[in-house]
């Protein structure tokens, strides 16, 4: 596979904080499993997302846990809800696995 090279400008049009997940409930209406969660960026606001993350984590287990979220991607609309960040993952075999700061960080704290 040939290697793509972005610029580093696109990296710098992306606004990636530091969020602690408020609540989170299931989302039987998605087309996969996942999970609606509402999401505390301190300043930057509380966001609302969707994550296929339910083969790693139950919905008790998100709450209160920091994660890393794009922030300035436009709304998507997924079925009746309306997706306003995309939580950041890698994809293992078993599922996805959340980035999160690996020491308790101030909400909303920039990525970079």
């Amino acid at each position: 596979m040939k290697e793509i090279f972005a610029p580093y400008s696109s990296f710098e049009h992306l606004n990636i904080r530091v969020g602690t997940i408020r609540n989170a409930e299931p989302f039987p209406e998605a087309r996969k499993p996942a999970y609606k969660l509402t999401i505390d960026f301190g300043d930057a606001g509380i966001k609302k997302s969707s994550a296929q993350i339910t083969e790693k984590y139950t919905a008790e287990t998100l709450i209160g846990k920091q994660i890393v979220a794009v922030i300035n991607f436009p709304p998507k609309q997924i079925g009746k809800f309306i997706s306003e960040c995309l939580v950041l993952g890698a994809y293992t075999e078993s599922g996805v696995v959340l980035l999160t700061p690996d020491q308790k960080t101030e909400n909303g704290s920039k990525i970079g």
